[in-house]
């Protein structure tokens, strides 16, 4: 049995719950749901739910520090499980894929976002997996994210659009199951499964 570390990033507090900045923390919500598991423990600085999914112990977190100091919650659960960054497993919003866009990486830089540069000082290692979540509302015709500059923090701050909600629910449980590949089938094929790119978009891979 393999023992994996699976970190919704997010900004704790109901006003952030609905936030493009949180889909991190929405995705191991309903992966937990699915799977039989609460996140409910304080840990580590987070609130932590254990258990058992596809043969394999899994540790789910919300680190309660806010995004930009992440990694000092994940590495005290890394630390205080035993495990390594290649048994971690990231999950958070990038504005560099348009919304609904879903892509694995098993390493990398931050790519500029504030919650993945802590956790990669805190860690002292790029060699983990992640499931980013493009969150860009791209352009009226989809030729390429319009949500740069001074305009992203107003926007992955503010509440998603309903005009964004339609497919939501569907994109959570697609994010989820993607999670689940991870554990059960390794990260390379899980990658060949969900990584795509919505027609007309322009993101290039950092």
């Amino acid at each position: 049995m393999q023992s994996w570390l699976i970190v919704g990033l997010g900004n704790p507090g109901p006003e952030y719950e609905w936030t493009p900045h949180n889909v991190g923390f929405l995705t191991v919500d309903r992966f937990a749901s699915r799977n039989g598991l609460r996140i409910s423990r304080p840990e580590c600085q987070s609130l932590v739910g254990v258990g058992d999914v596809k043969g394999d112990r899994v540790i789910v977190a919300k680190p309660l520090t806010f995004m930009n100091l992440s990694g000092a919650a994940v590495k005290q659960l890394l630390d205080k499980y035993e495990l390594t960054p290649a048994n971690l497993i990231v999950v958070f919003d990038e504005l560099a894929l348009e919304w609904g866009n879903l892509r694995i990486r098993t390493r990398g830089s931050a790519g500029g976002h504030n919650g993945m540069k802590s956790i990669i000082s805190s860690v002292r290692s790029e060699e983990f997996t992640r499931v980013r979540l493009g969150i860009n509302p791209g352009s009226p015709l989809g030729s390429g994210p319009i949500v740069l500059g001074e305009k992203a923090r107003h926007f992955v701050l503010a509440v998603i659009p309903k005009s964004m909600r339609a497919d939501l629910d569907l994109w959570l449980d697609e994010a989820s199951s993607s999670i689940e590949s991870i554990i059960a089938e390794g990260a390379e094929k899980a990658m060949t499964r969900f990584n795509r790119r919505a027609q007309g978009s322009k993101e290039e891979e950092k």
